[in-house]
C-alpha cells in the first residue's frame, strides 16, 4: 500500500496492526520506519509493505513480484 506522508504511513501501520490483532493475527516483525518512507510488517502468512511514492518507485516491488504465482485464499 502507499501513503503520502510519514504520518500516514504510521497511521496505516497502527490501524492495520490493531485490526489484525483484534482478529487474532499477531505481527511477528517490523522493518523500516515511517520517517524512512517505508515500513514492512510481517504477519507470518502475510507481508505488508507501506511505501511513500518515492520509495515505491525506488524499490519497484511490482516488477520484482510480477512473475510470482498469485495465491487466492478464501477465508
Amino acid at each position: 500500500m502507499s501513503a503520502e506522508s510519514s504520518r500516514q504511513i504510521e497511521a496505516l501501520e497502527e490501524d492495520l496492526t490493531q485490526a489484525l490483532k483484534d482478529s487474532g493475527v499477531i505481527r511477528h516483525r517490523r522493518e523500516g520506519t515511517p520517517s524512512s518512507g517505508w515500513v514492512l510488517l510481517d504477519f507470518s502468512d502475510v507481508i505488508v509493505h507501506i511505501f511513500s511514492p518515492e520509495e515505491r518507485e525506488f524499490y519497484d516491488l511490482e516488477r520484482l513480484w510480477q512473475r510470482a504465482p498469485q495465491v487466492v485464499r478464501v477465508l
